[in-house]
């Protein structure tokens, strides 16, 4: 089982990678393999709605997302990790989500599916700082359809609110070992 990590966040060792690292430990316990993907320093240039996906199933832009796809193309499993922002997603996730476009025209438009395999799951990791009723409901219908159009099950979320500062999530040891617990039932396939 192989797992590809998405950091969205423009912290590094932040809350949110904090927490996949120790998901990664759990996944990697349970005989999984992990790889990351850092958004940070990427080139990802935002969609620009020019529909040129829609004639090949390929994004047109040229930039660090074509070597993105291809990882996410060969992975079992991807979690994206990413810290609210205004309620949502932060823009280096947003951004990376938009140009999977190519993927929804390639199974919406063209009819051709990029890799059916049964068993293709996906994931969210998110840290919010505020405790609002509603804080991950963006994200997560958000990351909803963006497994859709990768022909993947959104199989799972972890979720933990009132985490603000860097590195605060230390405190909470209880999460970290939930994070683990999180990574190896991804690996063993309970999630």
């Amino acid at each position: 089982m192989h797992l590809l990590i998405v950091l969205g966040s423009p912290r590094k060792n932040g809350n949110s990678e904090i927490l996949a690292q120790h998901v990664a430990k759990g996944m990697e316990d349970g005989g999984g393999t992990v790889e990351y993907i850092r958004l940070g320093g990427l080139t990802i240039s935002p969609c620009q709605g020019c529909g040129g996906c829609e004639k090949t199933g390929e994004c047109v832009i040229k930039d660090d997302m074509g070597a993105i796809y291809e990882r996410a193309d060969a992975a079992d499993r991807i979690l994206v990790a990413s810290p609210v922002y205004f309620y949502a997603l932060t823009a280096q996730t947003k951004a990376f989500i938009d140009r999977f476009q190519a993927r929804w025209s390639r199974r919406y438009l063209l009819d051709n599916r990029f890799r059916m395999e049964e068993g293709r799951k996906g994931y969210l990791l998110s840290v919010a700082a505020t405790k609002g009723a509603k804080v991950f409901d963006c994200s997560l219908l958000t990351m909803r359809y963006f497994y859709e159009a990768m022909d993947m099950a959104f199989a799972d979320s972890f979720l933990l609110k009132g985490v603000d500062q860097r590195g605060a999530v230390r405190n909470f040891p209880e999460e970290l070992v939930r994070a683990e617990a999180f990574g190896r039932d991804i690996a063993i396939g309970a999630h």
